[in-house]
């Protein structure tokens, strides 16, 4: 009896072939001893814990094929962590691509990782990667939001290339996983690997199209499995140090500030979490890369960088709120610009995971600058979300939201729903309702509206389709969120089908797909029809590589008259060497100049190329440039060019230890911005940070004031700031 649960065993085989429903079984073996994770897999611990996984197939670029690279996999577990480890055999040793790099940069390596829905309900997985140098990734992959890669959670792990290929070997603590203790635990598992040279990305089980990875998890069971119950306390301290250029020579008085503050995590149950962070420092380690903001219609979208907004904030996210739709996101933390206190609670119970989040914002209490006065002086705007989602099977759901923020006497309040729902192995629906209500000042009611989508997609291996409606009524509003525009209605269809070149031919060539999509719709707020279809080929290649070329053509509505949209473009990336990832994105045709009062019909140009060069394992080098232009159709006059220039510079002395260079160029604002800084961060929530930036501006001191654009290039501001924070499990 002890040597058979000493092995690990395998259910229904043949379901290792797409096409079948058997489940895979999996029964994981107790350790007596832990191993030690340093990349050698000659522990006691491993023997007797190899699972059995059959062939890994691949599902990228193309799927089915099998990988030549084989990967074993051993598993175990104690009371206090999950433990992993992987042998990746390779035919060619020295081609394998491995950094060392800060914490989620190791896509473009060779990896290994596995997903695991610790809770086995279908909706949740916890996603971990590691490389051959030991570099850890995480992205957090959820039933409405799809893959979020801004969590990061404790977790160790440890790499070392070999003759062979390389080990991989992680310790996984219970506390950093939401599970429901008790006897006979069961989770998700599904087991992943990179090969960076040939582009192929290949799993076990295997992952068809039209079904996602909830979908295809062997079912992993634990004979006794109790998670210890969550206390952490994270303290900081934050000292800035900012001053801006006043006068030719003269510079503001002393604007320091020091601040001190705490985030305290406690486990309520094994599988509820509450999150309080008081006086928190919510300062951007990161830079915000230049963006285009000539002529833009709609608004940039930057992303969150805070690490208490970005931990668990995929369940915040609705059925459609993708980059294709107008609503991008339901709850978009950086509209919290100054929170004074935050508070959030996610978990789940049976088949319900639910959150909150409320938050304090001191923003919009400020002085405003110029003498302007500002009606909310003083007071703080309060942010109250709350999110629930029904289980309904694997990677299906019903869900609700009801979102509030209050400020002063104004208000605006929302309550919708959305549902997804995966059926006949290939199809998927999701519909999203929002209503609206809004106090706004001046106002003698409040103001009422309604946003919806529906969407449909069918995907296999040749054909994908995917269609959606949207509407948005003119009052609708949520100020939790990000959107682009309101009073409109559209719809649109998307369509491809794929071929497969024969790989003893054309080895290079993986996948052409040609491709169509068609927007139609009725826009109340410019007063007008608008139309926009795309056709283009889509190419995959070995390397990394895809290139799509397309030609477009639509009609756009603004303030009430109709402008030609449309041109021609392309866009790829590819690894052309093992240091050197190269791509760009290229598009020429007709616009609009979006004047509110005398808009007119114009040519736009627009060229992006990006370079990451790694001449070491530690240098990392990213580059881009974009250039956009814009002439008036009628006269050919130049209206605008407009040159951003991004780059960073990375040296990463060890895993834990880096400096950063950043220097970016915006030719539109006359601006140039400088950003250095020294990081070194332990584990996530224990970090030092040492930063410098300097800010330039073109311009001239006459009459008492600066006038922009003109001049020489001068440091307008400049400033450094100093935190460390310790992170402290119980």
């Amino acid at each position: 009896m002890k040597a058979l649960s000493c092995v690990i065993l395998l259910v229904a085989s043949h379901s290792f072939l797409f096409g079948s429903s058997e489940k895979i079984h999996l029964s994981i073996p107790a350790a007596s001893v832990a191993p030690v994770i340093d990349g050698v897999l000659n522990d006691a611990a491993w023997e007797g814990t190899r699972v059995q996984t059959g062939d890994w197939l691949t599902y990228n670029p193309v799927r089915g094929d099998r990988l030549d690279q084989r990967t074993e996999v051993f598993l175990t577990y104690d009371k206090k962590h999950l433990y992993f480890a992987f042998r990746c055999i390779d035919p060619e040793p020295s081609k394998i691509k491995s950094s060392i790099s800060r914490r989620d940069q190791l896509f473009r390596d060779d990896w290994v990782g596995f997903s695991l829905d610790s809770m086995n309900n279908g909706q949740l997985s916890y996603d971990m990667f590691v490389n051959p140098n030991g570099v850890q990734a995480d992205i957090l992959t959820s039933s409405s939001s799809g893959e979020d890669v801004s969590p990061d959670w404790v977790w160790d792990s440890a790499g070392q290339l070999t003759e062979y290929g390389y080990n991989v070997e992680v310790r996984l603590p219970l506390q950093s996983i939401r599970f429901s203790s008790g006897s006979a635990v069961q989770m998700g598992m599904l087991f992943w690997r990179r090969v960076s040279r040939l582009g192929s990305s290949a799993s076990w089980p295997a992952l068809p199209a039209g079904k996602s990875v909830f979908e295809c998890h062997a079912a992993m069971q634990f004979e006794e499995l109790q998670r210890p119950r969550t206390l952490e306390v994270i303290p900081s301290f934050t000292y800035a140090f900012n001053q801006d250029l006043t006068s030719p020579g003269g510079w503001e008085t002393d604007n320091s500030k020091p601040d001190a503050g705490v985030s305290i995590k406690y486990g309520l149950t094994s599988s509820i979490v509450a999150d309080l962070t008081v006086n928190p420092d919510f300062s951007q380690v990161e830079s915000d890369a230049f963006q285009v903001t000539v002529n833009q219609r709609y608004p940039n979208f930057f992303s969150e960088k805070r690490p208490f907004f970005m931990e668990g904030m995929n369940i915040f996210t609705m059925a459609g709120a993708t980059g294709d739709s107008n609503m991008l996101s339901t709850v978009h933390t950086r509209r919290i610009v100054d929170p004074l206190w935050g508070l959030k609670m996610t978990g789940t119970t049976g088949k319900l995971t639910f959150g909150t989040l409320t938050a304090s914002d001191e923003a919009p209490g400020r002085e405003l600058d110029d003498g302007e006065i500002n009606p909310f002086l003083g007071e703080r705007q309060l942010f109250n979300v709350g999110r629930a989602m029904y289980s309904l099977g694997k990677g299906r759901y019903l869900g609700g939201i009801i979102a509030d923020t209050e400020l002063g006497g104004e208000y605006n309040r929302v309550i919708g729903s959305d549902f997804s729902y995966r059926f006949a192995e290939h199809q998927e629906i999701t519909t999203t309702v929002l209503r609206s209500s809004s106090l706004r000042e001046g106002m003698d009611g409040p103001e009422q509206g309604v946003a919806a989508q529906a969407t449909y997609g069918y995907t296999t291996d040749r054909i994908n389709i995917f269609t959606q409606a949207e509407h948005f009524d003119p009052g609708f509003a949520m100020d939790t969120a990000f959107y682009n525009r309101t009073g409109f209605t559209n719809g649109w269809i998307f369509g491809e089908y794929a071929f497969y070149p024969d790989k003893k031919k054309h080895s290079w060539l993986r996948r052409i797909a040609p491709m169509i999509w068609s927007v139609q719709g009725r826009d109340r707020e410019q007063r007008g029809n608008e139309r926009f279809t795309l056709t283009g080929l889509n190419f995959r290649f070995t390397r990394q590589g895809f290139l799509r070329v397309d030609y477009s053509d639509g009609r756009e509505p603004w303030v009430g008259k109709v402008f030609k949209t449309g041109g021609i473009g392309g866009h790829g990336q590819v690894q052309l060497f093992r240091w050197l990832n190269a791509g760009g994105f290229m598009r020429f045709g007709d616009g609009v100049y979006y004047d509110a009062v005398n808009p007119f019909q114009g040519k736009k140009k627009q060229v992006n190329v990006n370079f990451t060069v790694q001449p070491t394992t530690r240098m990392t080098q990213e580059l881009g440039v974009n250039y956009v232009g814009f002439r008036r159709s009628s006269t050919g006059e130049g209206i605008y060019s407009v040159k951003l220039i991004n780059t960073k510079s990375i040296y990463q002395f060890d895993r834990r230890f880096n400096v950063r260079a950043i220097v970016q160029y915006d030719s539109s604002q006359h601006r140039l911005l400088s950003d250095f800084l020294g990081a070194y961060e332990l584990r996530p929530g224990t970090v030092a940070y040492l930063g410098y930036g300097s800010l330039y501006h073109k311009q001239s001191w006459r009459n008492d004031r600066w006038y922009q654009g003109e001049g020489e290039y001068l440091t307008t501001r400049r400033g450094f700031f100093f935190k460390v924070s310790y992170l402290h499990r119980f």
